[in-house]
């Protein structure tokens, strides 16, 4: 499963050619474009990523002009995430790419395989996400017998 999540990233990252993006950062202006206002603990659920981890992404996507924190009223420690005209066209562009990208997985799993790929998938990240939801946290000196 890691080896075919990485190559569809790599077959994408290919196709937006090397300007510093990544496909995680598409995932993440999709989100912001169709949840305008969107907070960065939202995001963090949306993506299944850790605050620590998207916030440098964030700042990139941010440095890079396509999109813009803004402070919120009811809680100074939070931003709403919004796309800026800029982020807008170029996530059209990437959007273009990422259909391509999905044809080429279309014609490789077939229509027929598809349904049941994505079920499966779906019922992986369902289970497996509900087990560390559950799990213990592990401390240190919590494995010692």
């Amino acid at each position: 499963m890691r080896r075919a999540h990485d190559v569809s990233f790599q077959a994408f990252a290919r196709r937006i050619g090397d300007d510093g993006l990544n496909p995680g950062h598409y995932a993440i202006l999709s989100l912001i474009a169709d949840n305008p206002g969107l907070n960065q603990t939202a995001l963090s659920q949306a993506t299944g990523r850790d605050k620590s981890t998207l916030t440098p992404a964030i700042r990139a996507l941010e440095h890079d002009g396509l999109i813009v924190r803004q402070r919120s009223q009811s809680d100074r420690r939070a931003y709403h995430l919004h796309l800026t005209p800029t982020g807008g066209a170029y996530l059209d562009q990437l959007a273009a790419h990422a259909d391509a990208v999905d044809r080429l997985l279309d014609d490789v799993v077939g229509e027929y395989h598809k349904p049941l790929l994505i079920h499966l998938l779906e019922r992986i990240v369902d289970e497996l996400g509900r087990d560390n939801e559950m799990a213990e946290p592990v401390t240190p000196g919590s494995l010692a017998a």
